[in-house]
């Protein structure tokens, strides 16, 4: 569906991720964009921000502006995201640093009633022949709930090191989809793009740009 917005057609789009999800549903909805990793450090310190949302959305911004500076051919739009597991007191809980990490992650999860999966996206668009880019920046926000799992079930999915590269120690889209009992919000949200949102506010942003995408 994103091949249908006019504006991007013969633009250069720019995915500030590697992330291979991220990747794999871009291309799906017949998106035409370069992928670029972002080398901002993403060493933010949680306690600096009042809740996930400003969090996520910082470190998306971060990242796809660095990406949209250090290109030596301009891109027309960067897209940079983030994606944080928040635990019901709050806490943000990213890619674990071990299996005891995950292990220890994923019981916390379990135990509790249910969690969010907070998604942090950011647009940077190029304004023609000005200095600085247009930023659009916006959340969203997914409830999970894990089933009746067991402790046993927890260390044969933590041994499939499947948890290692994923944020809360788990992955929606793979094997811990046997973990998770429902949902309430968008799917590809918790894989790490609400892809209903992105389209919806990507086709508003370059709708109102009086830039290279208009």
């Amino acid at each position: 569906m994103f091949d249908t917005i006019p504006e991007l057609r013969g633009k250069r789009v720019v995915l500030a991720s590697k992330s291979p999800r991220r990747v794999e549903l871009l291309q799906q909805q017949g998106l035409v964009f370069d992928v670029i990793g972002s080398t901002f450090a993403e060493d933010l310190a949680h306690h600096h921000f009042d809740a996930p949302e400003h969090y996520v959305v910082t470190n998306a911004r971060e990242k796809a502006l660095q990406v949209y500076r250090s290109l030596s051919v301009p891109a027309d739009l960067v897209i940079g995201a983030d994606t944080v597991v928040v635990a019901p007191d709050g806490t943000m809980l990213e890619k674990p640093s071990s299996r005891v990490d995950a292990v220890a992650t994923l019981r916390r999860l379990r135990d509790a009633e249910s969690h969010r999966v907070v998604t942090g996206i950011c647009l940077v668009l190029r304004q023609g022949e000005a200095k600085e880019p247009r930023v659009v920046t916006f959340t969203e926000s997914t409830g999970v709930k894990f089933g009746k799992v067991s402790d046993e079930d927890i260390s044969n999915y933590v041994n499939t090191d499947d948890p290692m590269d994923k944020a809360g120690s788990y992955g929606y889209q793979s094997l811990a989809a046997c973990l998770i009992a429902g949902i309430d919000g968008c799917y590809y949200n918790v894989v790490g793009l609400p892809l209903h949102r992105l389209y919806r506010e990507l086709k508003a942003a370059v709708r109102e740009q009086p830039s290279s995408l208009a």
